[in-house]
């Protein structure tokens, strides 16, 4: 697909496709900062505020040309972004799609330990289906069943086939482990500018400002509902082949839900 006269090369030159609950609001927020990228308006609920764009699971029936207005920036040399944790689970024809619209974009996907990603994607369902109020601790029941099925556990954990969907498309995928934001986060925000091409140096003034405090802190943080042992170790049951996968054909490893089982 050939872009129109005088089009950018890429409709968005920064997608990133998850996972979800691995703080791609955070890293979003943090990319920001840099005055060479460009974030586009808010238009909830057809987007997800400023971040998701949702064009392929929400809003393809819109078009391509919608898709190519929203990311639109009135400055062309700016980067556009689209962090949309659900297009980890495209299918191929979808994905190529992407590919044929950004040719050259980069695409980042974080990889969080499987039980914990799952725990906390069950938190963030709760509070939206329970409230803040919901004080009671999440047990082994019919409840969690439901909440596992509205999360969709088993498709958001399956690192291993998304990364292998995606670098059919675009070999040089970048994928990121969600710990080392905690146990190196300056080293990772500077290998992940550096892969982008944006310099940190130019981030100045008020960006400075926000840089600073995102790099001590999070964007989100998950409701802290409590959960009994049954429930984790069902969880964690479910999540294992995903880990073990990852850990295999990724060559990662895993300490957060290991503290999750210690706790």
């Amino acid at each position: 697909m050939t872009p129109p006269h005088g089009a950018r090369e890429n409709i968005t030159d920064i997608l990133c496709i998850g996972c979800q609950k691995g703080s791609t609001s955070w890293l979003h927020s943090v990319l920001m900062t840099h005055p060479g990228v460009h974030a586009f308006p808010d238009m909830s609920p057809v987007t997800s505020t400023n971040k998701e764009a949702h064009f392929w699971d929400w809003n393809h029936h819109r078009g391509i040309d919608w898709y190519r207005d929203l990311m639109r920036s009135q400055d062309p040399s700016k980067l556009t972004m689209d962090f949309t944790p659900e297009y980890a689970l495209l299918q191929d024809s979808q994905i190529a799609e992407c590919k044929a619209l950004n040719p050259t974009a980069r695409v980042i996907y974080i990889v969080r330990d499987p039980l914990a990603r799952a725990v906390s994607a069950i938190r963030m369902h709760m509070l939206w289906r329970l409230g803040k109020d919901h004080d009671e601790p999440l047990r082994l029941d019919e409840q969690l069943y439901f909440f596992a099925r509205n999360a969709r556990l088993t498709l958001h954990g399956d690192y291993v086939r998304a990364i292998n969907a995606w670098r059919r498309h675009y070999p040089d995928l970048i994928v990121l482990n969600y710990e080392e934001f905690h146990t190196d986060r300056a080293g990772s925000v500077t290998r992940i500018f550096d892969m982008l091409g944006l310099d940190m140096g130019r981030i100045e003034g008020r960006g400075r400002t926000d840089f600073d405090r995102l790099m001590k802190g999070r964007v989100w943080a998950s409701e802290q509902f409590a959960i009994d042992r049954a429930a984790l170790m069902f969880l964690h049951g479910l999540t294992w082949p995903f880990r073990k996968a990852a850990e295999e054909q990724l060559g990662m490893r895993f300490a957060e839900g290991e503290r999750l089982l210690q706790g």
